[in-house]
């Protein structure tokens, strides 16, 4: 990590200086989990917005204009997200790829509304962020809960229909979400939920979840929720002999997630959307990734295409105002690491919906 955050700081500082060299520059930001249990999925973005500005200032900006990266942190905290949104407010910050967590981008986004800046969420999957979103500046790349809840309560129907499925969740706006969709779609198709409880994030111990799993011989577990704690159940249902499947949704791309279970976490089933970093048209950045000490797992280039969907609709546009920005990203399409995208009359990507990874030996790959 400290060989990360090295690189990073290395990057920000040669972003900073370019974005001065012609005494212009335009603030953008990213925001996340840069500390917490969950500062991995923060790195990713950290990572991600790094590069795009990076390689967007090696081109010259965006309208003749430098890019300033600032980097924000919620640490999946709702009240924290709402501070951060004013200070960069304060900071004069036109756009912001952010947040990661739901429970972080749905309230910041109204701050974001209020005062005129673009939002596009790598990551914040809960469909309230755009279904009641507080005005038109709020978009994101990534998909939704409800897609995804789809994607896995067919699966749990397909090969557990008739057998002991349990649904966990953390509480949060997208473990919740998650959960309550899945559990949606299971039972829509004729599947009965044995078990469902919630849970309480940041805890060591899921022992007494574990145990009543065992005692209802639960078969597959969906756990709607972030890689810490779905690590550490997978473990201890290992450690009382457990062989339950236990299946998740994207909030397990990260490489922690191994360094948690060890070989428990082998065959760990989880949702997540194509992989751009295996994208063959991604494979020169994806090697300056690698270059640099930067694994782009996750949400890294998902950040990145937050970034350049912004940066082409502020080209299209001629301006670098956000109301002529929001109008080409409403009616334009956009040639990002994602592939071709542009947005609903809600602020949602069109772009492909989730398909099914396993882990595996100390990674994870297409099932």
């Amino acid at each position: 990590m400290n060989k990360l955050i090295s690189i990073l700081v290395a990057l920000f500082a040669m972003t900073f200086s370019s974005a001065f060299a012609g005494g212009h520059a335009v603030k953008i930001a990213t925001v996340g989990p840069m500390s917490g249990q969950y500062a991995s999925f923060g790195e990713q973005m950290a990572a991600g917005a790094e590069m795009a500005v990076a390689d967007i200032n090696a081109n010259g900006g965006v309208n003749g204009a430098m890019l300033e990266l600032v980097i924000g942190d919620d640490a999946c905290d709702p009240k924290q997200a709402v501070a951060v949104a004013n200070d960069l407010v304060g900071q004069g910050v036109s756009f912001v790829a952010g947040h990661f967590c739901s429970g972080s981008s749905i309230p910041a986004s109204s701050v974001y509304n209020e005062e005129g800046i673009i939002q596009i969420s790598p990551a914040s999957t809960n469909p309230a962020l755009t279904d009641e979103r507080p005005g038109p500046y709020t978009h994101r790349v990534c998909g939704r809960d409800d897609q995804q809840g789809q994607v896995a309560g067919q699966y749990l129907f397909d090969n557990y229909s008739g057998k002991n499925v349990a649904i966990v969740h953390d509480k949060t706006a997208y473990g919740k979400g998650l959960a309550d969709a899945t559990m949606a779609a299971f039972e829509a198709l004729g599947g009965n939920t044995a078990l469902y409880e919630a849970y309480t994030a940041g805890e060591k111990d899921y022992s007494a979840l574990v145990s009543k799993l065992k005692q209802n011989n639960i078969d597959a577990l969906y756990v709607g929720g972030y890689h810490t704690e779905a690590g550490l159940m997978v473990r201890q249902m290992r450690d009382q002999g457990m062989d339950t499947q236990l299946i998740s949704g994207d909030a397990l791309v990260t490489l922690e997630y191994w360094a948690i279970t060890g070989d428990a976490g082998q065959g760990t089933l989880m949702t997540f959307s194509p992989d751009p970093a295996k994208d063959p048209a991604n494979a020169d950045l994806v090697k300056k990734f690698k270059d640099a000490g930067i694994t782009p797992e996750g949400y890294v280039l998902y950040t990145y295409a937050a970034i350049q969907s912004w940066a082409q609709a502020a080209a299209t546009a001629g301006s670098n105002d956000s109301d002529s920005v929001l109008e080409a990203l409403n009616s334009g399409s956009f040639d990002t690491v994602l592939g071709s995208l542009s947005f609903d009359d809600k602020g949602d990507v069109t772009l492909p919906g989730y398909v099914w990874y396993v882990w595996e030996n100390g990674g994870y790959d297409y099932l």
